[in-house]
């Protein structure tokens, strides 16, 4: 039997389209540990997992058969492999930059999986694993290090070696890198993009534990690799396409051998046609084309809010950025492009540099978006809305272009990039009409999560979550530090 679908901060489903279809779930291969748990006891192949954890057989027993992605409770993983071949994946990491599957034993929320798919996640992605004990991430995985593995940046996937086994009809968790200590920036973004209509991911925090050691406090996540998951997001059929960090969304003939370093195909008939066309298309368009037919290549009101959202969340890694992340989807009944959001651990304006980022806003300096110091959002002049150019002092005059970005009020590039040549964004916001829906969508959202207050009541959900159930794993100064900076970005203006 399904899970029900978990609900948000609000007690809403955060599942926005209509499941498309129907699906017994997969059974796991190992018996979930319900009665043993209960009774206080436990099984050998659990003992390795329970002993590393810190959690007691009443809080087990709490985990045991709830849903993964309930946010009211901390969830529980632990990982168990072979120490040489981790070794070997590090070396083969350094030496080629290939990404080597292990086989582990994996245990989530007390259920048992053997013969688990297991390779470290990231693209452009820790440098210097297996060469010093220190992993960095510039597409966003953040940093960890090689001699901590439960601080690295994992893919799970359960069905690599035995096929169908999933667990509440997923095959794959993701767990991400963070280089703030909570994650809560990541955690309400991808939570904020949900409440907003678009195709979110769902996420847990996460107790990990490596081999009988140390817990971490981590972020898990679902994968838009995962058909399970494609198959329960869309109401139609279609294909998933992933952008490379090292690509963009250029053009480059019909060949499709000349995509294999700019984007991936995840699900789906292999078919990179839509995608070809698609890219044809944004690239050489001219400009009246591109406005009078771009909605007949792409969602253009799920795009303008998918850059009010980014805006909003200041993801310094969206489309638009160094890491390029994103995926496309292309709709086979409307045959429509939608961009699907990836990637939020830069949100909020964490950095690279660790979780001083925080609260730093794009231009830096402890300043909320709009380049204003304090906790409240810049006041607006009389008849500006968030997104306008020029609605803020310092924003560039309307329709200017540096270095092909678009500014936005906040004096970055609307959409959070860090480098702003993504094609699609630019011509987009370059464009009056597509720029007014984005500054429209820009509007309502800020009304409606950020005045509302239903942001504040997201980001005070995961703060007293983790306050309640990790205060071992994160330090309460650290935890509230963290919540308060994110906070600067909540806060209407008086």
């Amino acid at each position: 039997m399904r899970q029900p679908t978990p609900t948000d901060s609000f007690g809403r489903s955060i599942r926005t389209p209509a499941v498309a279809r129907s699906r017994a779930a997969a059974k796991p291969i190992a018996a979930v540990l319900v009665g043993i748990l209960a009774l206080g006891g436990l099984s050998a192949c659990a003992a390795t997992a329970t002993d590393a954890s810190s959690l007691s057989a009443a809080q087990a027993a709490t985990l045991v058969g709830s849903d993964f992605y309930d946010t009211s409770l901390v969830h529980s993983i632990t990982i168990d492999f072979d120490e040489d071949e981790y070794q070997e994946i590090l070396e083969a990491y350094s030496a080629t930059g290939d990404k080597d599957w292990i086989s582990a034993t994996v245990t989530i929320d007390g259920t048992v999986f053997e013969e688990v798919g297991l390779r470290l996640k990231g693209n452009s992605s820790l440098r210097g694993v297996g060469n010093d004990t220190t992993a960095t991430d510039e597409s966003g995985d953040g940093s960890a290090s090689s001699d901590e593995p439960e601080t690295l940046p994992w893919l799970i996937r359960l069905d690599k070696y035995v096929d169908d086994q999933s667990y509440e009809d997923r095959t794959e968790f993701v767990v991400r890198g963070n280089t703030t200590q909570s994650s809560l920036n990541e955690a309400v973004a991808l939570e904020l993009i949900g409440l907003s209509g678009l195709v979110t991911e769902r996420s847990a925090a996460v107790r990990l534990s490596v081999n009988g050691g140390d817990e971490a406090l981590r972020l898990v996540m679902e994968s838009i690799d995962d058909d399970l998951w494609n198959d329960d997001t869309f109401v139609n059929d279609g294909i998933t396409y992933k952008a490379d960090s090292t690509g963009d969304y250029s053009y480059r003939g019909a060949d499709p051998a000349d995509y294999d370093d700019i984007f991936n195909q995840k699900t789906g008939d292999d078919d990179l046609t839509p995608l070809i066309s698609f890219l044809d298309f944004i690239n050489n368009a001219d400009d009246a084309t591109f406005s009078a037919e771009l909605g007949d290549y792409l969602d253009v009101d799920a795009f303008a809010t998918y850059l009010a959202m980014e805006d909003l969340t200041v993801n310094n890694d969206d489309i638009d950025g160094r890491g390029n992340n994103s995926y496309l989807r292309y709709d086979s009944v409307t045959e429509l492009m939608t961009v699907v959001a990836w990637d939020a651990n830069l949100s909020f304006g964490a950095t690279n540099g660790g979780a001083e980022g925080l609260g730093a806003g794009r231009g830096g300096g402890g300043q909320a978006p709009g380049g204003q110091a304090g906790g409240d959002r810049p006041a607006l002049p009389d008849g500006a809305v968030p997104g306008d150019a020029g609605a803020v002092p310092g924003a560039a005059p309307e329709g200017a272009v540096a270095d092909g970005a678009v500014p936005d009020a906040a004096g970055g590039q609307l959409g959070g990039g860090m480098d702003g040549n993504n094609i699609l964004a630019t011509r987009f916001l370059a464009d009056s009409t597509f720029s007014a829906l984005t500054e429209s969508a820009t509007a309502t959202l800020t009304t409606s999560l950020y005045d509302s207050g239903d942001a504040q009541a997201v980001l005070d959900h995961w703060t007293t979550l983790l306050d309640e159930q990790a205060s071992d794993l994160i330090s309460t100064d650290a935890l509230q530090s963290e919540s308060d900076a994110i906070a600067v970005y909540l806060t209407a203006a008086d």
